[in-house]
């Protein structure tokens, strides 16, 4: 039996949820809470294996919340979002405090989803149950598996590389704001363009791009229609859409914006790891944690042309199944820890 603890300001919110999860057999709620106060009670008292939270709540909000649950009695705790740019804001603090998810939901009760909310609330629920999660001394959460378990069978592929990088692309999924913000904020500013392709909803990313600006040395700006692609420039894609790069960097490159008929997630990692072999020479792809598999399309391109797939080591994600999938495929050139991914782009590009 999976139990959940719900926290929600909303007592409609808190039935509704209630009502999703018991949908399923196996999944017992086994406490409510309507602010953050009152969810670390329950916490302390019922020890659940997941928790679902509202990011905005009176007395003690979901950030605080986060960071008090995890400090003393930690667990996978998912946020659950309204689509506004505060709530955006908080969610994106909320995963740097040690929330491992997040489920976007509709600021209005009358133009609610809820079915989409309900088939999305289980399958979280039941994955980050089924992913149990060891918790070390500072109250961060781990996946349960020895670093050498995760190991892919296949041989690392070897590559030469290059003297000459000229882009930098990265696919991530669950996980990503924390490590993608890890990431930068160890990497020098480049002479190149990064340009990243996180899974987030379109009214997320706005402010994803403006935290990691704010926190890294970086100059990091949301992708719009038709921007040009600058050296130096982190572009965090658009959420919602597909990011095209065309031109050349003998020329000029742009970015397009377009819905790929062919991916089902988006920002699409595989669509932008294509792209960018049409107008680098020698660009490098990271894969980054995240659940699923985009990216490995794309990194089997990168190894017919010769080029780097640099993926962070398993142990060290919050979910590792895009990079357990890159692994399989045979692609990847080198796995790292994000502090050593940082030091040899570094190291790379100069």
């Amino acid at each position: 039996m999976i139990k959940v603890l719900v926290v929600d300001d909303s007592a409609f919110m808190r039935i509704a949820l209630v009502k999703m999860l018991e949908l399923d057999p196996k999944i017992k709620v086994v406490a409510t809470a309507e602010d953050g106060a009152a969810a670390l009670e329950m916490a302390l008292i019922h020890h659940p294996q997941v928790i679902t939270m509202d990011v905005e709540m009176p007395n003690m909000d979901g950030i605080k919340a986060v960071r008090t649950i995890m400090a003393q009695a930690p667990c996978p705790i998912i946020m659950l979002s309204r689509l506004t740019d505060k709530g955006a804001k908080v969610t994106l603090e909320a995963l740097n405090e040690g929330a491992v998810d997040f489920i976007a939901k509709n600021s209005s009760m009358v133009n609610m989803d809820m079915a989409s909310i309900e088939a999305e609330v289980l399958d979280k629920v039941r994955y980050w149950a089924a992913n149990g999660m060891l918790v070390d001394k500072k109250a961060s959460l781990k996946p349960q598996r020895a670093p050498e378990a995760v190991r892919s069978t296949k041989q690392l592929r070897e590559v030469e590389i290059p003297n000459n990088i000229d882009l930098i692309v990265i696919g991530v999924s669950t996980g990503g704001p924390t490590a993608v913000l890890n990431l930068l904020g160890q990497l020098e500013p480049l002479d190149i363009p990064i340009v990243i392709a996180q899974h987030m909803p379109k009214e997320f990313t706005p402010s994803y791009a403006q935290s990691l600006n704010a926190k890294t040395k970086h100059k990091v700006v949301e992708g719009r229609e038709g921007m040009a692609v600058k050296k130096g420039e982190v572009i965090v894609l658009p959420g919602g859409t597909d990011g095209q790069l065309f031109g050349s960097f003998l020329a000029d490159v742009s970015l397009s914006l377009r819905t790929s008929s062919t991916a089902n997630i988006h920002p699409n990692a595989d669509v932008l790891f294509r792209s960018a072999l049409q107008v680098a020479k020698n660009p490098v792809g990271l894969i980054l944690t995240g659940m699923g598999s985009d990216g490995t399309e794309g990194a089997k391109l990168f190894a017919e042309k010769k080029l780097p797939i640099v993926v962070q080591e398993p142990s060290g994600c919050v979910v590792d199944g895009m990079v357990l999938a890159a692994l399989e495929s045979g692609a990847v050139t080198h796995i790292m820890p994000l502090n050593r991914m940082a030091k040899r782009l570094t190291q790379w590009c100069r």
